[in-house]
């Protein structure tokens, strides 16, 4: 007989839900078979059998599992009927013990250990708790999966001062419950909910700074008018965005600083000499960054094919994990939703910045004497203040702004 586990599927995952179930409970399956679908931070993944034989299912869909927990049973009849972990019923999840609570942090301090890295928190959480003298080890996250927030360490090096008393704190949930009963309801986060969550809380840990302008798109808007038709009828939808990645790869070859990572424990500035350009998409379940992989060597009708695909994945929740991972710099194409003139993106962690491009709008320009309407196109550019300063922003931007007015370079991206 062979447990089928729920392997670590990279990428820091430590959770995941059961989505569906591909077989029956019973069915006899193949080796190598995919028979359940586990949706974890990032998407969802597809776990096959590592055996044939029947399959018994010791978890429901719509459960929450841990890396390594048991999904299910496989082997003959005989073999599953006689196994001692078919005598014991599936564990509510009320039931299930420890296992499933304060994730990460409660495993490690079950295991007894005291190594920091094993605790959830952000490296501005660490940092406080070495200033104020605090074990992080001795603190209970009340963060996603028990992540440890600033509040959490302040109010324990509040205690500690005062000598131990505490004084029992009601939540800000508990009081709603209390004063308004059925007029409040609690909405459980999806797994791509409590990753965008996690990753908010990362990138709010970063020193931001914005730079905003405006470029003239009228060059683009003319060249993709007239070459949408011809593009459609090879199948392919011609926007804006895949001139708009190529111009931000030029310009991410001349200001490199933008195009890497930043290392807080030694200080060091991590340049990617690579370009895979993160693609904020908007799917039924949440927001999901997908990497178009070495945009410098594609042209533009494989990025614009490549992004039609994209969206029909983020649409149908069938992206995978390898193509979310890996990017090294994020555009976030705000004009395609409409709205808003300007806005401000959050960093993607652990990128050093992103690019926001807005609704090109009809601009009254004054031109020789007379006003003329040109195409305008704003932008922002949000970027990690200890990586590069506001004069490197505004030559970026200074960059990737005469690429989109350069007639000769938008036209040898034909």
């Amino acid at each position: 007989m062979k447990e089928l586990k729920f392997v670590d599927v990279g990428e820091g995952i430590t959770e995941g839900k059961v989505q569906k179930w591909l077989v029956s409970d019973g069915e006899s399956v193949k080796e190598d078979q995919p028979i359940v679908q586990i949706e974890t931070d990032k998407a969802v993944v597809n776990i096959p059998s590592p055996v044939s034989g029947q399959v018994k299912i010791r978890v429901h869909e719509g459960d929450t599992v841990k890396v390594g927990d048991t999904l299910a049973l496989l082997g003959s009849a005989s073999e599953l009927s006689s196994s001692p972990a078919m005598q014991k019923s599936m564990a509510k999840p009320e039931e299930a013990g420890p296992k499933q609570q304060n994730g990460a942090v409660n495993r490690a301090l079950q295991r007894g250990s005291t190594n920091e890295t094993e605790i959830l928190a952000t490296p501005a959480v660490r940092k406080l708790a070495r200033e104020l003298d605090v074990d992080l080890s001795s603190i209970k996250g009340t963060g996603p999966g028990g992540r440890i927030l600033e509040n959490d360490l302040r109010t324990s090096a509040r205690e500690v001062q005062q000598g131990g008393q505490k004084k029992a704190i009601p939540k800000f949930s508990e009081l709603l419950e209390e004063e308004h009963g059925e007029e409040v309801e609690r909405i459980p986060m999806s797994q791509t909910r409590k990753a965008i969550a996690r990753n908010m809380e990362l990138s709010w840990t970063i020193p931001r700074a914005t730079h905003m302008d405006l470029i003239n798109a009228t060059k683009l808007v003319e060249l993709v008018t007239g070459e949408k038709e011809k593009m459609e009828k090879s199948g392919i939808k011609l926007t804006f965005l895949p001139f708009i990645i190529k111009a931000c790869v030029e310009a991410l070859k001349q200001y490199p600083r933008f195009n890497s990572s930043y290392d807080h424990e030694k200080y060091e500035i991590i340049v990617k000499k690579y370009y895979n350009i993160g693609i904020a998409a908007e799917g039924p379940d949440g927001l999901k960054v997908v990497a178009i992989k070495d945009a410098d060597k594609k042209t533009i009708k494989q990025i614009a094919k490549e992004l039609q695909e994209i969206g029909k994945k983020v649409s149908e929740q069938t992206v995978s994990l390898e193509e979310m991972r890996d990017s090294t710099f994020t555009i976030t194409n705000i004009g395609s939703l409409g709205g808003g003139f300007l806005s401000v993106p959050m960093i993607n962690y652990p990128e050093v910045a992103i690019l926001g491009v807005h609704l090109i709008r009809d601009w009254p320009t004054p031109i020789n004497g007379s006003i003329k309407v040109i195409k305008m196109l704003p932008f922002s550019l949000v970027f990690d203040h200890r990586v590069v300063d506001g004069a490197d922003a505004v030559k970026f931007g200074n960059a990737f702004k005469e690429f989109i007015e350069d007639p000769e370079f938008l036209e040898l991206l034909e």
